[in-house]
């Protein structure tokens, strides 16, 4: 049986004009001032980097994909390091929800798979 998404569940999408970096093992792998911050209800708040701002070369596609109620189907992406593979690190929403049909294309980042995700000025 399919379940109903909760009707007072809250996503909110906003652009981030700050400076927002993913570091692992000394190396950025993503740095952008064109960001956004998804907000969802009882969850953290999530940086979402432009494709243009990752270092694509250093992901590798994953065959492991989930879905979210809200969002819809993720695709995941392994981080390449030096010392092997960070297994899915990274996701997007490459055909999300139309009410959250900003975040097409951009990725995110598990703040517990990688060193550091910074934000500043």
């Amino acid at each position: 049986m399919a379940v109903e998404p909760a009707a007072d569940h809250r996503i909110d999408i906003a652009a981030n004009s700050h400076r927002v970096r993913v570091i692992h093992q000394g190396i950025t792998v993503a740095d952008t001032h064109e960001g956004l911050t998804l907000s969802e209800s009882g969850l953290p708040d999530v940086f979402y980097f432009p494709r243009a701002d990752v270092n694509m070369a250093r992901l590798e596609r994953s065959d492991h994909t989930s879905h979210c109620p809200y969002k819809g189907n993720a695709s995941y992406f392994h981080l390449r390091t030096e010392d092997g593979l960070v297994e899915n690190a990274a996701w997007s929403y490459e055909q999300p929800f139309e009410k959250v049909k900003d975040i097409t294309g951009y990725l995110a980042f598990y703040a517990s798979r990688v060193d550091r995700i910074d934000q500043t000025s």
